[in-house]
């Protein structure tokens, strides 16, 4: 359904066009009489397709944006990589104009934003609810603007139903390790989200303007409608400053130079394991584009080394538990805990002790050992049978290979869960980590865990308490190798150690 009652008198009337009078009569007859549901009246055959074949070679598209119904125009000029995808020319857009991404948007390629012939290709949530049209990034921009002249629409929040027009202007050679997005021109400041469309931002920039030949009106106008009612927020612009925009599109991840000799440069956007379906599950556009910005910053191209000592020390927990289970095994307690003998050897010989205030001497009480204990079981390195503990084939061969040891545990980390919300907490804390995020890694996992659409059983958005639970089995491991330190109480500021960063990096390359 469209989001204001402008938008959908528009559909309903160009839903009519072209049918004769006859034609309207009957199916108003069948409406007023209740014989056929209003969804469906009218409806059309799909709209023609748009796309055109892909160009063979990567070229600068110089396209203008307007927004329409702005006096005097609102526009960006852009330089664009032909072979962008609509999704990402959404992302450059919503930097351009200043916009927050806070609402609905899609684009579409006919004779105007709506109507029976336009092909319409459409944001992640669309496509979700079942809308007709294409997802947009699975749409190229060089398939739906080809020669100069050619025009696409981009509308955006369909409440104050702000609509863009993308004019192909110019067809330019790529020039060599260029951005793949540039500002290089624009007019006018950008309106604040939710200001309530374009009559209102005309307004806002009259009032806001005392050489504006509307200035007073506008000022009487605004306060007699909004009155003690008006959201200072939205009664603001958003100053045009190519500076900081052009800054802004190379922070995206995505964004930056041409590789040389490759035609297919942009045409594939996977990354290393899991983190192609991360970026894809983003339900928006600012955590698609921090996901982005995190990869680049983990660099992950590079492979990642470890001299023997490094993984020696960095296992040394391990290692010891695997020695101290052995060949014959342990038998636990009759509630399935370590024997006090060993939970006490553990606190001494691994200097435990530290992290820990207690007697150290029943497992269910001594949470360093038990998490040590759970975590190389999660890891598939332990196994219990008839009440006793024992190594697995796994841990069998890597007991006398530190090396070995370290690359296994990268290769398994995030531990397996049933619960995805899990899997994706402890992979965005690992990108956090080889990333070198200056924020406390709870707070961003927090975050990007809200833009993939994961909340609270109640509906609420997750804390960073709750983020951390999600990623605590992961967190172990990294604690126990000394991949991960805590600088404040209750675990509060996780940061990496050097070795963890390398660590972290090692995972993302290879797992699963």
């Amino acid at each position: 359904m469209p989001d204001s009652p402008s938008a959908g008198l528009e559909q309903l009337a160009q839903s009519m066009s072209g049918l004769t009078m006859d034609e309207i009569g009957d199916a108003l007859q069948r409406l007023l009489t209740f014989r056929t549901p209003l969804v469906g009246l009218f409806e059309r055959p799909a709209p023609p397709s748009r796309r055109r074949p892909r160009r063979s070679e990567v070229v600068t598209y110089r396209v203008r944006i307007d927004l329409n119904r702005t006096r005097p125009p609102l526009w960006r000029r852009l330089e664009l990589a032909s072979d962008l995808f609509l999704d990402q020319v959404h992302e450059v857009i919503q930097v351009a104009f200043g916009w927050t991404d806070s609402h609905l948007h899609q684009f579409g390629s006919g004779p105007g934003h709506y109507g029976p012939e336009t092909e319409h290709y459409l944001c992640s949530f669309q496509v979700e609810d079942g809308e007709t049209g294409i997802p947009e990034e699975d749409v190229r921009l060089d398939e739906v603007l080809a020669d100069v002249g050619d025009k696409l629409f981009y509308d955006y929040d369909f409440g104050d139903d702000w609509q863009h027009t993308i004019k192909l202007e110019a067809v330019l050679p790529r020039r060599d390790f260029g951005p793949r997005a540039v500002c290089v021109a624009g007019r006018r400041d950008g309106p604040a989200e939710d200001c309530g469309g374009v009559y209102a931002y005309e307004l806002i920039c009259a009032a806001s303007d005392p050489q504006n030949p509307d200035h007073a009106d506008a000022v009487a106008e605004l306060s007699y409608v909004y009155g003690e009612f008006a959201d200072p927020e939205a009664m603001r612009v958003t100053p045009f400053d190519i500076g900081e925009i052009n800054e802004a599109l190379a922070g995206l991840g995505w964004q930056g130079q041409d590789e040389p000799d490759d035609s297919n440069a942009g045409q594939q956007r996977n990354y290393p394991g899991p983190l192609d379906e991360l970026v894809r599950a983003a339900r928006t556009t600012a955590g698609k584009r921090e996901l982005r910005q995190l990869i680049g910053k983990a660099r992950l191209d590079p492979p990642v080394l470890v001299d023997a000592a490094t993984a020696s020390r960095m296992v040394r927990p391990y290692t010891w538990l695997l020695d101290r289970v052995g060949d014959d095994g342990i038998k636990l307690t009759g509630a399935g805990y370590l024997p006090p003998a060993h939970v006490e050897a553990a606190m001494t010989e691994l200097g435990l002790g530290e992290e820990w205030i207690g007697k150290g001497n029943r497992e269910n009480q001594t949470l360093p050992v038990l998490h040590l204990r759970e975590s190389a079981a999660n890891m598939g390195l332990l196994r219990k049978r008839h009440g006793t503990l024992l190594l697995t084939s796994h841990a069998r061969k890597l007991r006398g290979d530190p090396v070995a040891l370290w690359w296994y545990l990268a290769k398994r980390i995030p531990p397996k869960s049933p619960d995805a919300c899990e899997t994706h907490a402890g992979v965005i804390l690992l990108l956090a980590l080889a990333a070198g995020a200056a924020e406390d890694p709870d707070r961003v996992t927090a975050r990007l865990l809200g833009a993939i659409g994961w909340v609270n059983g109640d509906g609420t958005e997750l804390t960073e308490l709750a983020a951390g639970q999600a990623c605590w089995d992961t967190k172990t491991v990294l604690r126990r190798l000394g991949a991960l330190t805590d600088d404040g109480p209750g675990h509060s500021a996780a940061r990496p150690t050097a070795e963890g960063v390398a660590f972290a990096r090692a995972a993302l390359r290879n797992w699963p």
